[in-house]
Parts: structure tokens; sequence; C-alpha cells
């Protein structure tokens, strides 16, 4: 597996990250934990170093998973979290966000209990708090990696001017905010201002959340437990003409000997050497798959050739559903 280093932080890790959230929430019922610990633990036999998790997804029962998997592999891996959402302890629901440096903390406590750490190696604020100065955000994590508990410090959904900010306080070492052939808003602001100031970036979704695989289609309909459900661009009429994507992706992808997943990843790998995908993986094909477009080459008039071809499709819906897209700032 290639590696990479997210930006000027120094934290080298392998070129495609894992997304865990759907191991255990969000993208439909829980794959079974048994099956979920020797996913995760291939990985790492495969190469992968880099494991996203948040205290949001279950709520606290993905980061009890990959603690458990990733527990006897720790030399060998780089575990990142999230914080930043008011939960209710009793039902789980999210109410809110809430990056009040004393949360933060409490968070933090929890989260290397569950992760079975001492350490984090990259602590994400999940979204924006408008109640919160991001600077105070980043003194807070400054503090805990200061205090041995926290290695790196970083943003999920923010956008240019609140990057700068938390930048200003302590280093930020990687952005993650979702980026992929048809969510490309990060390159308007976001991209430049981490190459300016030395960021990684870590795109969420890369996979269009599972649609640039094609294997979704205009019938295929998701579970109440999946969070797409919610989303503008999974409405059956959205899918339908959004499907204009898979099918560029496929044509293409027939020519190289490639899957439409494995040109949608290699397409974001070669935008920036500092950007590492975290695509979400819930069975051993997947990780395959996703693995082996490493290796895909896409030359640069490959790359003028994607780049046009998705230029003449307009994408239908928005990227997130209302929810959550109010609590983006991207």
């Amino acid at each position: 597996m290639q590696k990479r280093q997210l930006g000027k932080s120094g934290l080298e890790v392998s070129a495609l990250g894992f997304g865990a959230m759907g191991l255990s929430a969000n993208l439909g019922p829980a794959t079974d934990k048994q099956a979920a610990i020797a996913l995760l633990r291939a990985a790492v036999e495969r190469g992968v170093t880099f494991f996203d998790t948040a205290e949001a997804y279950g709520p606290f029962t993905n980061e009890e998973l990959v603690g458990e998997a990733l527990a006897p592999l720790r030399a060998q891996v780089v575990i990142a979290s999230k914080f930043g959402f008011k939960i209710d302890p009793a039902t789980g629901a999210q109410t809110g966000v809430d990056s009040r440096p004393e949360h933060i903390k409490q968070v933090v406590e929890a989260s290397l209990k569950r992760l079975r750490l001492e350490t984090i190696d990259l602590l994400y604020q999940h979204r924006v708090d408008p109640a919160v100065p991001v600077e105070e955000v980043a003194g807070a994590v400054k503090e805990l990696i200061q205090q041995g508990k926290v290695k790196h410090f970083g943003l999920s959904e923010a956008g240019a001017a609140t990057i700068r900010r938390a930048h200003a306080v302590h280093p930020v070492t990687a952005v993650q905010n979702q980026y992929s052939l048809w969510t490309r808003e990060p390159e308007a602001q976001v991209l430049p201002v981490c190459e300016e100031l030395g960021i990684g970036f870590v795109p969420w979704g890369p996979l269009g959340t599972g649609f640039l695989t094609g294997k979704i289609d205009a019938n295929t309909r998701f579970d109440s437990t999946d969070l797409r459900s919610t989303f503008p661009r999974f409405t059956p009429e959205a899918l339908k003409a959004n499907l204009a994507f898979v099918e560029m992706l496929r044509a293409f992808a027939a020519r190289k000997n490639a899957t439409p997943a494995q040109i949608a990843l290699a397409w974001l790998l070669a935008q920036k050497p500092w950007i590492v995908p975290i695509p979400g993986m819930m069975k051993r094909e997947h990780l395959d798959v996703n693995l082996a477009s490493v290796n895909v080459a896409l030359t640069p008039g490959d790359l003028r050739e994607i780049d046009l071809a998705a230029s003449r499709i307009e994408v239908q819906g928005a990227r997130l559903g209302e929810g959550l897209l109010s609590l983006s700032e991207a």
C-alpha cells in the first residue's frame, strides 16, 4: 500500500483510509460484529493504516468496535475520531452541536476508553459550532495535545475562513469534508487554503456515499436507518437523473479494465498528493475493489477527459439533507 503525508504535519498514513461509520450506523443495519472486526483487521493486513470513526457513529458503538478490532494492532495504525455533537445519553439522539471546551474534554476522555487508546492520533471537530468561536475549540484541542491525549487536530465540514482561524491558534493537520466527482465544492476555497497552509485533506463520501460504485440505480430504496433516505440526491427522481454520472464512469472504467469505484477513487488520489480518501467498506469485496484503485494510473489526458465529461452532467439534488447541511460550513 502506498503512503501519503497529511500536509506538512508529518502524519503518514496509507493512501486510502477506512471509513468505519457504516459498519455500525447511518447506512442501514449494522454489520455483524465479528465480521466487522475481521474486516478491519483484514484491512490492516492489506496495508491500510488510517481508520476513521466518531463518537456520533452509533452513537458510541463504532468507536467501541474500532477499539476492539484494532487494539492488538495499535502500533500499525492511525486512528481518527471526532467530537462536536450534543448527544442525548438516554436515547442516543443528536440534539444539536456542542463544542464547548469542557464538553470536548469530556468527549475525549470517553472516546479514549471506547477506543482503548492512551492517545487519539487525529481529533476532528465534527461540525462547526456557531455558538463557540473556533479559536476556543482549537485552544481546547491544543491543551489536550499538550497533555498527550491527542496528537493532531482536524476540522470536518469547515470552510476556508474557519480553517484559517483555527490554524492560527494550533496547526490543523487535516480537513475532512465531503468531496468526490459529484461533490466538488471544496475545490473553490477549501483545497486552495489547505495547500497554502500545508494541511492534508480527507474526503469523506469519496464514492458519493455509494452512488459512484454503480451498485445503486433508480429502483434502489433505502432502509429507514440509512441517512441516504433523507438525502435529496437519492430520491427516485434524482437517482434516475444522476445515473448519467455512473454511466460516464462505467464507460471510462471499461477502457481501464477497472470498476467505476476504482476510477472515482483514482481520480481523487490524482488531484493532490496530500489527499487521502476514506471510503466506507462493509464487505471484503469492497476492501478488495477499493484498495486496487491505488494501482489505477490516470494520465493528465484521462483526468481532463473525466473532468470534461463530468462538467456536462448537472447533479440533481443537494448533497445532504437540510438538517445536516445546516450544520456544514463548506
